[in-house]
């Protein structure tokens, strides 16, 4: 079975959350009528991750759910999942913690592990509205890898 993976990457803060789950919600209908398998990786570092988890699980639990799952990939055991590992693994499918980011200097662990999801992707979904900051660094290796990037912010 060839397994697709999405990685998604945006900006800590967005300001229309209904809108930016609803594209991400099109997008993810679309890739589960159109691929075998697919794994949808995601981090846990703001806005934009929660709409990814989220909008994931809605369409998982209400349209289709044989064909996927939801990764959270983490770049360090933080204390919150230390903490609550039963609820993580109730609520994502799987949870991974990067290796390369969790012996790295902390400052860039999440950069580490952003470069490791762009690596391991097929698609990047993204939403990116400036020119700066982790995602948009992520971003930009993803092109320079000529990934396919989607950016919902450009759905404006």
């Amino acid at each position: 079975m060839r397994i697709y993976s999405v990685a998604f990457l945006g900006h800590r803060y967005i300001d229309n959350i209904i809108k930016v789950e609803r594209l991400l919600e099109e997008q993810i209908r679309t890739l589960l009528d159109e691929k075998e398998y697919v794994d949808f990786l995601v981090g846990r570092n703001g806005d934009f991750d929660q709409c990814a988890s989220s909008s994931v699980r809605r369409i998982r639990k209400n349209y289709r759910d044989d064909n996927s799952a939801l990764v959270l990939v983490l770049p360090y055991p933080t204390a919150e999942y230390l903490n609550n590992k039963n609820h993580f693994h109730e609520y994502y499918t799987d949870v991974e913690i990067s290796h390369a980011a969790s012996v790295a200097y902390p400052k860039s662990a999440i950069q580490i592990r952003n470069r490791e999801m762009v690596d391991r992707a097929d698609l990047i979904i993204c939403y990116i509205k400036h020119a700066k900051g982790g995602a948009w660094q992520a971003v930009q290796y993803a092109k320079k890898k000529e990934k396919a990037v989607i950016n919902l912010y450009e759905y404006r």
